[in-house]
């Protein structure tokens, strides 16, 4: 997946604070019955523009745990661990995105933290509760991540994107050359000139 900033320095969700409403196996996007979005508990935003109803679709999360477990419903979210310690362990191989940018309060991160992929491969989770203003640093950073309402997922093995690409999560780009094929939605974000996508190109 071209996760810009992922890749370069490697080698981005959103359900309610309860368990249920992470929704249901059916619901699997391109896979299932349905192509909207785990929406059970997620409050709508209070404008009417299209790209808020696409927003006020995407999963919600309260915390790291909550993440973890929506995306284990699709891929493999294994040995979560907050990034410092992750880091830690870490130093000079495998390395997770966004050390730097959670330091960064440009970012509006609120919590990072790391989990694994079957194949061992770093999963970064961010918690974005301005989305607006992360979106705003992705757009200026170049960046390319998973989001939802108000987290963020930046996978860097390529099944674990592909597997992500399933879930309710959309693709966040703010590439003006970017283009999906027909039959994937292609929606404004909530920063001019980034668009949010259910296709996940490789």
């Amino acid at each position: 997946m071209r996760f810009k900033r992922a890749l370069a320095t490697c080698a981005l969700l959103v359900m309610s604070t309860s368990v249920a409403a992470c929704g249901s196996d059916d619901d699997k996007g391109k896979d299932g019955a349905g192509t909207g979005a785990s929406t059970a508990g997620a409050s709508s935003r209070s404008d009417d523009t299209e790209s808020d109803d696409t927003e006020s679709e995407l999963p919600q999360a309260a915390d790291m745990a909550s993440i973890a477990y929506y995306l284990n419903k699709y891929t493999s979210c294994l040995d979560l661990e907050t990034g410092d310690r992750y880091d830690s362990n870490h130093e000079g191989s495998n390395d997770s995105w966004g050390v730097e940018e959670a330091a960064d309060p440009a970012w509006g991160i609120k919590e990072r933290a790391v989990c694994t992929d079957t194949s061992g491969h770093p999963i970064t989770l961010l918690t974005a509760p301005d989305m607006k203003k992360f979106q705003t640093a992705v757009k200026k950073d170049g960046t390319e991540v998973a989001v939802g309402q108000d987290f963020a997922v930046i996978p860097v093995g390529d099944q674990a994107v592909q597997e992500l690409a399933k879930s309710d999560l959309r693709f966040l780009t703010c590439d003006p050359d970017f283009s999906a094929p027909s039959g994937y939605t292609k929606e404004p974000a909530l920063v001019d000139g980034c668009v949010l996508s259910d296709y996940f190109p490789s």
